[in-house]
């Protein structure tokens, strides 16, 4: 068995940017970041932060397009994929995104508070997606979260 998911709550770092690609399906990528704090060998504290690019299809994209904007606070529950492309000097190049099915947006604008509202829409499977739209509103706890 296999088991490739992703979880993550970061702050938005950049407004969402959405095409509509020419088979008709809306795509949204937008980067979130993670903020890491630990104490070192000699008691400094220690800050890192992780930036993450995140990619939604059809519904969750209108969605995401809607709503979500640069710092505000979400939950992103998805899989990691690796692309692989040739620049125009003929160098392979590699990005890691997450393929996001699930958004909860845990603040209503951005650095603010607000009731935590979640959706769900399915990833599509292999590219590009087929027209599948539909979604489930499911609403998760930061409490439910394992970490």
């Amino acid at each position: 068995m296999d088991l490739n998911k992703v979880m993550i709550i970061g702050n938005v770092t950049r407004d969402p940017e959405v095409k509509t690609i020419p088979s008709g399906q809306m795509v949204a990528s937008f980067s979130i970041a993670t903020n890491r704090q630990w104490t070192d060998q000699s008691g400094g504290k220690q800050e890192k932060a992780e930036f993450h690019n995140i990619v939604a299809w059809r519904k969750l994209a209108e969605i995401i397009q809607q709503y979500v904007k640069k710092g505000m606070k979400v939950y992103i529950e998805g899989r990691l994929e690796t692309r692989s492309w040739e620049d125009p000097s003929g160098v392979k190049k590699y990005r890691t995104e997450i393929i996001a099915n699930n958004l909860i947006m845990l603040s209503s604008r951005a650095g603010g508070g607000g009731a935590p509202v979640s959706t769900t829409a399915p990833a599509p499977t292999e590219a590009p997606p087929e027209p599948n739209v539909s979604s489930a509103a499911e609403e998760i706890s930061v409490e439910d979260i394992p970490f």
